[in-house]
């Protein structure tokens, strides 16, 4: 029991650092307007060994690290409190929700189970930000927008605000799920010994 907690407690002190360190390094990497979210296959795959408060963790340092990167800085400039709890909140949340759905499903099929985590969790991020940027950011957004040539913001939001992004992290998560499904059977392969 002891060694099992100690597993856990240094898988997730792993799990953090990476989250740290990707997205540290995931600010120089755009993809339109806002750089990439590198961190959501390690935030799934701790959500899947240790569960959806894990999951939960990794989102919340994942959304630490944007505040604390400058990724945020241009909606800082607008509302604080709107900010921080977005980023936040998107992260915590695309963690717990990728963590409750692969337990849901992994008895069934891990395949299934991955996948449908890896699909959720961009979902959920990029759905949060979303709603953060309607009740927080509605009328810069707009005018960001107008900006770049778009008479309707809900188009600004889908093909030049994140978009491109979305696409792109949901991707990688799709990528990433064959090599999150063997790192689930190493694991458990090694627990069952």
């Amino acid at each position: 029991m002891k060694s099992t907690k100690i597993q856990t407690m240094v898988g997730m002190g792993i799990l953090t650092a990476i989250v740290v360190v990707l997205q540290a390094f995931a600010i120089t990497i755009k993809f339109g307007v806002f750089s990439i979210t590198l961190v959501l296959a390690p935030i799934i795959i701790g959500a899947a060994l240790y569960g959806w408060k894990t999951g939960g963790w990794l989102g919340l340092v994942f959304g630490a690290m944007v505040l604390l990167t400058g990724d945020a800085a241009p909606f800082m400039a607008i509302s604080v409190p709107g900010t921080i709890a977005t980023c936040l909140l998107k992260g915590a949340l695309a963690g717990v929700a990728a963590g409750l759905v692969f337990k849901l499903l992994e008895k069934k099929n891990d395949w299934v189970a991955v996948i449908t985590a890896g699909v959720v969790a961009p979902v959920v991020n990029t759905g949060l930000f979303l709603i953060g940027c309607v009740l927080f950011f509605l009328d810069t957004v707009s005018e960001w927008g107008a900006g770049a040539g778009y008479s309707n913001v809900g188009a600004y939001f889908l093909f030049g605000f994140v978009g491109l992004n979305f696409l792109v992290e949901l991707g990688i998560n799709l990528f990433l799920s064959t090599a999150v499904v063997r790192i689930l059977r190493i694991v458990k392969h090694k627990k069952n010994a």
